[in-house]
């Protein structure tokens, strides 16, 4: 279980950190999204792209 993160004594819950995370994630996979020509796929790439990082935001909450 990850607890909680104490910056400068404030603490953060976990859920910042898998927001983050899952931020992280989402902008590493953009260059693999534009090479394999993504936007072809769907009429909406940003509208996906926001699907995609609730989904990997969803599944660090889930598993983690």
């Amino acid at each position: 279980m990850f607890s909680e993160l104490i910056i400068g004594g404030v603490l953060i819950s976990p859920a910042v950190s898998y927001a983050v995370i899952a931020l992280v994630i989402v902008l590493a996979l953009r260059p693999l999204l534009r090479v394999i020509g993504f936007s072809r796929f769907v009429s909406n790439p940003a509208l996906a792209e926001l699907g995609l990082y609730v989904t990997i935001f969803s599944l660090l909450i889930q598993f983690a």
